[in-house]
């Protein structure tokens, strides 16, 4: 049986599970039952694809179903990418099903979850493995409308239906702007296959025209500014184990599709394409994270981040575009690395950080961090997985966001190579916003995590929650665990892409697994290496070190008593720092310009006794200048088309004539 054909049947049986959803409907045994199908067809299909990319890769695995357009069939096919990004889907599937397992107890509705979320999986496998522009654009909406749902599954709770509609519309916008890519590729002759579309010569303005649909299309499925306005909004709105799908690994999904079409079915790439695909990545990492830091729901603070995440990776194909287009092979291998290592990456933390919040919303029932706190005390378990997803975001070592990140910098500083001047001056810039980016998101997670989990409670339902449930943990504790051993270990990962790196740009970095005391050395020895080990064996020693050095000659030393309570005898724990207060300063710098922010301050005159309060005025700039005008015409054309239904039969005989004429001249113009 060939590896396409076991992937297929993992599919089969994800949409046997949506039946058996279905049929079960409102059984009690159906969240055991459909997670665990899911989570032994994610977890087949993620054994076949790691066993498919670290054995034999030299040929692709293809598969024909005599279904879809008549001439052309529906083609699959698994080749190094979409295993890879097959691997990103069904780990993050399983994860998740393993989540889902324990939390899925606490869905108020588990009827509007269960069918839909096999079919979510499904969808993403079948975009992955997809082989032509029609199977590939079915899959997509497929996909989209699936995962509409799951965000409409609890559409009684306030703003929901909202951001449903936002997904809905973005949704359907990236669709259009793929199926036009698709349709510039396939050219007046149809041929919808990848492998024709491949092996054509693109003219240089369909190849430029391509690249914005790209950009539009799956920019706006993966969050790229400006297009990202549904993912704070859709990614909070469904339950927390899809959030973490969505976040994670949906959005990898796009960047999937982005990378087949840009590398693969494109041809030869420009240079001039990279510049506008790195200027898009680095503001996308700042803007994302800088959102982030003025949130104070966490759920909407992670999927912000994400946005943060993207842009990274965008800024990572950016370069590996420059550096393909001028020939430089080792260091567009080196670029490319970088950019799939943090896709990997932000799929173990960001699925981890979403289930972390998840936990805390089924203790607390609350994503606000200004009513929790303290959370350590009463979920440790939770309180440490987190943690570690917090630091791995923040790309501190020994931990997996470090390497990919240090992998990034390292073809940033390769620029100098690249001998056109607009990249040498936008390289270092884009590397600078990266690093700007990287900084704000190691303060934003020190405030998400020492707000929600620290200090002392600030609401009875921090104060009185429990630990959760040990599908939960296991899901956190196997996602925790991954992050370190990527982390440590980075050079079997980046061994592990290499055949990806050969089929796209054929080129690899240099075997790393031959490397003394398993460091890497990404371009050569001389030049930069790295020891995720022997990071972690200086830390753990030092760390410890500190501690005994403290317990021993300190403590014994200190007296305790109660914190300084400004004359009060119980402080309020809401007087305790909050998320507002710490990102003032980040407020205070960028506010102004990027969020439009104002401070209001209400300061009772000398004897009230009313306290005094603080009110802080946001504005997002892009929705506010982009969509509404956008939402207003939109609004206006439907008011002016609504007339077309109570026109007379002449009058629709003449719009069907003229509608026909004008596609028939569209239709011999591009013949």
């Amino acid at each position: 049986m060939s590896a396409v054909v076991v992937q297929m049947l993992c599919v089969a049986g994800l949409l046997g599970s949506v039946v058996l959803a279905i049929v079960l409907n409102r059984s009690r045994m159906a969240t055991a039952i459909i997670y665990g199908a899911t989570l032994a067809a994610s977890a087949i299909a993620l054994t076949g694809a790691v066993h498919w990319l670290l054995g034999d890769t030299a040929s692709a695995s293809d598969l024909t179903l005599p279904i879809g357009l008549p001439w052309l069939g529906s083609h699959f096919r698994l080749d190094p990418l979409a295993s890879f990004f097959l691997i990103v889907v069904n780990l993050g599937g399983a994860a998740a099903s393993l989540y889902g397992l324990g939390y899925g107890h606490h869905e108020p509705a588990p009827h509007r979850v269960l069918p839909f979320f096999p079919a979510f999986l499904a969808g993403m496998n079948l975009v992955v493995l997809a082989d032509d522009a029609f199977s590939y654009l079915l899959c997509w909406e497929f996909m989209s409308l699936v995962s509409w749902a799951l965000v409409m599954a609890h559409h009684r709770e306030a703003g929901n239906t909202k951001d449903g509609y936002v997904y809905l519309v973005m949704a359907s916008f990236g669709t259009l702007a793929l199926l036009l890519a698709f349709g510039l590729l396939a050219g007046p002759a149809g041929d919808y296959g990848f492998a024709a579309i491949r092996a054509a010569q693109h003219r240089p303005y369909v190849a430029t025209l391509v690249l914005i649909l790209m950009l539009l299309g799956a920019g706006s499925k993966s969050g790229l500014v400006p297009l990202h306005v549904w993912l704070p909004l859709a990614h909070p709105a469904a339950p927390s184990h899809v959030s973490a799908l969505m976040s994670g690994v949906m959005t990898k999904v796009a960047i999937y599709g982005f990378i087949r079409v840009v590398f693969d079915l494109l041809g030869p790439p420009s240079w001039p394409a990279s510049v506008v695909i790195l200027i898009l990545g680095g503001i996308t990492a700042v803007m994302g994270i800088l959102y982030a830091m003025m949130e104070r729901d966490l759920k909407r603070l992670l999927a912000y981040s994400t946005i943060e995440n993207v842009g990274v990776i965008f800024a990572g194909l950016g370069l590996a575009l420059a550096f393909q287009a001028n020939g430089l092979k080792l260091l567009a291998a080196l670029a490319f690395t970088a950019a799939l290592f943090h896709v990997l990456n932000h799929s173990f933390f960001k699925s981890l950080l979403f289930f972390g919040a998840g936990a805390v919303l089924t203790a607390t029932g609350e994503r606000d961090m200004d009513k929790l706190g303290g959370l350590i005390h009463r979920m440790p378990f939770t309180s440490f997985a987190v943690l570690v997803g917090c630091v791995a975001t923040s790309a501190l070592p020994p931990f997996n966001g470090f390497v990919s990140e240090w992998l990034m910098f390292q073809a940033v500083l390769q620029s100098p190579e690249l001998p056109q001047w607009a990249l040498k001056i936008t390289v270092p810039a884009v590397g600078a916003l990266l690093a700007l980016a990287a900084a704000l998101a190691a303060a934003c997670f020190v405030k998400a995590y020492g707000v929600t989990f620290l200090g002392r409670p600030r609401s009875l339902a921090a104060e009185t929650a429990e630990e959760v449930d040990r599908y939960a943990l296991s899901a956190m504790f196997v996602l925790a665990a991954l992050c370190l051993l990527a982390g440590i270990l980075p050079g079997v990962v980046i061994d592990a892409l290499s055949p990806i790196t050969r089929q796209i740009l054929g080129g690899r970095m240099p075997i790393q697994i031959n490397e003394p005391w398993l460091s890497i050395a990404p371009i050569a020895e001389g030049r930069s290496s790295y020891n995720g080990l022997l990071v972690m064996v200086f830390i753990t020693i030092s760390a410890s070190s500190a501690v005994v050095f403290i317990h021993r000659f300190a403590s014994r030393a200190l007296r305790r008593g109660p914190a300084w309570g400004c004359g009060f005898s119980d402080p309020n724990p809401a007087a305790q720092y909050s998320g507002g207060s710490f990102a003032q300063p980040i407020r205070r710098v960028f506010g102004t310009l990027v969020f439009r922010a104002r401070d209001h301050v209400e300061m009772p005159a000398p004897g009230d006794i009313r306290p005094a309060r603080l009110r802080i005025e946001l504005h997002d700039l892009i929705w506010e200048r982009m969509y509404e005008p956008i939402a207003g015409v939109v609004g206006f054309s439907a008011d002016k088309l609504n007339r077309l239904q109570f026109l007379t039969i002449r009058r629709y005989l003449s719009l069907v004539f003229a509608t026909l004429v004008t596609l028939l001249l569209v239709l011999a113009i591009w013949s």
